[in-house]
């Protein structure tokens, strides 16, 4: 049902453009109190003042909508054909091509501000030039995989992407309160923003309806493809992805967590969703086993055995001593490694709190903690 999901939500922000741009449509039509006005002949073969509608803002909606469209047909692929990692990693990139070039046109602003205390050596500002394309590319591929990644479990693709919307929504609410000297520099960048998140936060929680425990329905990879788009567009766009990632410290760590095993240091099977233990109707740790054919290096064993003394995976030897099979290395696993086993629904629920707690820490950081830093907050 994530594509009826993501279909829904690009019929909402078509169906939204106008009221984004009603102000504008006024002054360029007849609902700016010009209807009896008389043309002259040439204005009538020049048409409207269009140069009057603020086109640059309406590309960012037209290039936005164009990239989520093509992230959604990946996810359309994947569902149907079941792709492998290797072939559909780097597809976001490509499809978020079109939104790199419209921020080389219309903003193209490649410097970073240096932290304080790099300033002596580095000046205040550093220009990374075709690198921060790249950097952006990264976002693209990292956001949609990530919601991917924390996955298997009824609701939790939905409600992790509901969560970090509302997140960046109350970020994008702290530039247009009245406290805040208006109009703000930024305010047109955090409207954007809202109007993208709004119909997402809206479709997403219809579908959790369906896709809460026990669930009814699967989102499947094309719903986690388009929300974490949607959630790479707005950072970009929105020119705030640094912020965005401060919102997914969670999915960084999974990502980092999984490296291990993604990279085929230790083996990865193709799914590593918890165990559903039918005995208890809980979920267990999922495990992956060592044999002759899949050996593990001795030194590799001995790690393992060092991060299970700290709880963060869970290892059982054979009589000899050597690790004969360990939790796989997932977020979902390690928490039910520290917690024991749960059932789903709370397994999901302490998750997303997990997450809002983390986000809210990551708005803090941004807003009052990064002040060391930088010195001074853009809200103001």
């Amino acid at each position: 049902m994530g594509l009826v999901c993501a279909l829904v939500y690009l019929l909402a922000i078509i169906n939204f453009l106008p009221f984004a741009f009603k102000r504008d449509i006024v002054k360029v039509t007849s609902g700016a109190g010009n209807k009896d006005k008389v043309f002259a002949a040439q204005d009538i073969e020049n048409g409207r003042f269009l140069h009057r509608f603020p086109l640059e803002k309406l590309a960012s909606y037209g290039f936005a909508y164009g990239t989520l469209a093509s992230e959604i047909i990946l996810g359309i692929l994947d569902d149907s054909f079941d792709m492998r990692w290797r072939h559909k990693f780097f597809i976001p990139a490509f499809a978020a091509l079109p939104m790199f070039g419209l921020y080389f046109v219309d903003f193209g602003i490649t410097h970073v501000v240096v932290p304080l205390p790099l300033r002596p050596y580095l000046g205040d500002l550093i220009d990374l030039g075709g690198f921060y394309y790249l950097y952006m590319a990264a976002i693209c591929i990292f956001c949609p995989n990530s919601i991917n990644m924390v996955a298997g479990i009824n609701g939790i693709e939905v409600g992790q992407s509901i969560v970090i919307a509302c997140l960046i929504v109350l970020n994008d609410a702290l530039y247009l309160l009245p406290t805040i000297h208006q109009p703000h520099p930024a305010a047109d960048s955090h409207l954007f923003s809202i109007y993208l998140l709004m119909p997402l936060i809206g479709v997403s929680m219809a579908l959790l309806m369906h896709n809460w425990f026990p669930a009814k329905v699967f989102v499947g990879d094309t719903y986690c493809y388009f929300a974490g788009m949607v959630f790479a567009v707005v950072g970009i766009l929105g020119h705030f992805s640094k912020t965005v990632l401060l919102l997914f410290i969670p999915q960084i760590f999974n990502f980092v967590y999984s490296v291990p095993q993604l990279f085929h240091v230790v083996p990865c099977p193709r799914h590593r969703l918890p165990k559903f233990n039918a005995r208890t109707g809980l979920l267990e740790p999922s495990v992956v086993v060592f044999t002759e054919d899949q050996p593990l290096k001795p030194v590799i064993g001995e790690v393992l055995k060092i991060l299970d003394k700290l709880k963060l995976v869970r290892v059982q030897t054979d009589g000899k001593g050597r690790v004969a099979e360990m939790s796989n290395l997932t977020i979902l696993n390690m928490w039910l490694v520290w917690r024991g086993a749960l059932r789903e629904d709370r397994l999901a629920i302490e998750i997303l709190i997990m997450q809002t707690g983390v986000g809210l820490f990551g708005l803090w950081v941004r807003h009052s903690l990064a002040l060391l830093l930088f010195t001074v907050d853009n809200r103001f």
